[in-house]
């Protein structure tokens, strides 16, 4: 056997040695470098589960495939268990090896790309401008010529006191973009206070930006600073300015004409030193011709404008974003996910992205907590992205079978297990058994197949 495969893998391109057993496995591993053992489970002296410990604990960066005659869904979810990357059932066909180890090759082409561009982030994250295609701007990590053009005036506008209005979807970044014109500009030692206009209270919002005198209304006990003047030296970032009422809008306008406010409460000005910087996922101009929106006040926040183009139009950042983000996923909850499998990137590339960047970081949170293994697959996304997938997919089609319902039995639920134990029993009646091509067919990864087949009691 062991001579068979060495002969099918070198037709096949591979780069072959071979042991006849685990212990003279891992002392070959020790002297040369490999990237995928293929092993079975029962050998003379050291086992293939014991081999997959070992290997799993000393040499993590190897892919272990394991084989066995005594094939049973127990001993495949136990060889996953100590390590073992893909598990196939003897006898097999030839091409079913082949196919095996083709994909271990991709998901180790794949560790080592996640691992070299989260190496590329640190490298910016430790202080580097800029490393193979990717700057740090600020907090902004740069990569796509779209976001190279804003960096690009992020950098010329940043020199100057005058006003911008950053313009996007909501969680594009528009903050972050703010916050590169604030640290790289001159004031960049001074505050950098962000205020949500639509998220104070219209009866409070004048008071937190302006500030109150003693007595100016029921609560005032003492006088108060604003906004404005605790930024001093700094910048005033007003995000969703576009939900200012009119009232504030008014003193919004006088402060930057002026360069003073007035206390609620006061008659007296006091000059103020910030740069301010507004946001707006609105259409402001929009709400200037429909008299929702001051025009003079416009034309001032308006000076300069810096449009941040959505996720779904930039799509050459979500890779470099994800890495960005699952290297700080791992640093707060602990967890230890390298990357995302072929797969599930190219869901993620084919996403729309309706919340932006802010949606991407929130999903690969979830994906990291539900991962089981160093790579996030298919199954760990949310079920927006993998419906998304679907409807992709070649349209609609009609299902095979016909299931039955009960008058007395009703539950979604258990329609849902007997339609997915029924879809599982036609796939591997279309494979001949072949759980590897049954996981392809039923779109689910071959982990996920394994512990379903168990769940059904499928034999």
């Amino acid at each position: 056997m062991r001579h068979m495969l060495e002969l099918l893998l070198r037709r096949a391109g591979f780069e072959v040695r071979s042991a006849a057993d685990g212990e003279l496995a891992l002392e070959l591993v020790e002297r040369e470098a490999v990237d995928v053992v293929l092993s079975d489970v029962r050998m003379p002296g050291l086992g293939g589960l014991e081999l997959a410990e070992r290997l799993s604990s000393a040499h993590p960066e190897i892919t272990l495939v394991m084989m066995s005659a005594f094939g049973t869904v127990d001993l495949a979810l136990e060889a996953m268990q100590r390590g073992a990357y893909d598990y196939i059932s003897k006898p097999f066909k030839q091409d079913e090896v082949v196919l095996t180890l083709r994909k271990a090759e991709e998901r180790l082409r794949l560790r080592r790309e996640n691992a070299n561009l989260r190496a590329r982030v640190a490298e910016l994250e430790a202080g580097a401008v800029a490393v193979d295609g990717i700057e740090l701007v600020g907090r902004l990590l740069i990569h796509s010529p779209a976001m190279r053009k804003i960096a690009k005036t992020v950098r010329k506008v940043s020199r100057f006191e005058t006003t911008v209005l950053v313009l996007g979807e909501s969680g594009v970044g528009k903050e972050l973009v703010s916050r590169a014109l604030h640290d790289l500009g001159d004031r960049a030692d001074g505050p950098f206070i962000a205020v949500n206009c639509g998220a104070i209270p219209e009866g409070l919002l004048e008071s937190e930006l302006f500030g109150h005198a003693k007595g100016a209304f029921t609560d005032a006990s003492s006088d108060k600073p604003g906004l404005f003047e605790a930024a001093a030296k700094g910048t005033v970032f007003l995000d969703e300015v576009g939900e200012l009422p009119a009232n504030v809008q008014v003193k919004l306008l006088r402060a930057l004409q002026e360069r003073e406010i007035r206390r609620v409460g006061e008659n007296t000005p006091r000059p103020i030193d910030v740069r301010v910087v507004a946001a707006t996922s609105r259409a402001l101009e929009q709400m200037v011709e429909q008299g929702e929106f001051r025009q003079d006040l416009f034309y001032r926040l308006a000076v300069m404008q810096l449009r941040i183009p959505p996720l779904r139009e930039r799509r050459e950042d979500i890779s470099m974003l994800a890495e960005h983000f699952l290297t700080t996923v791992n640093r707060r909850l602990g967890t230890a996910v390298e990357g995302v499998d072929a797969e599930a990137r190219r869901i993620m590339l084919a996403y729309d992205w309706p919340g932006n960047v802010r949606e991407l970081e929130n999903t690969l949170e979830h994906a990291a907590v539900l991962a089981e293994g160093p790579l996030i697959g298919p199954d760990e996304l949310p079920e927006r992205l993998r419906r998304g997938r679907r409807q992709a997919a070649d349209g609609p089609a009609e299902i095979g079978f016909a299931l039955h319902f009960s008058d007395d039995d009703l539950s979604v639920k258990r329609a849902q297990r007997r339609t997915e134990r029924e879809l599982i029993l036609r796939a591997l009646e279309q494979t001949d058994g072949n759980r590897t091509h049954a996981a392809k067919l039923l779109d689910l990864s071959h982990r996920a197949l394994l512990y379903k087949i168990k769940d059904y009691d499928i034999g």
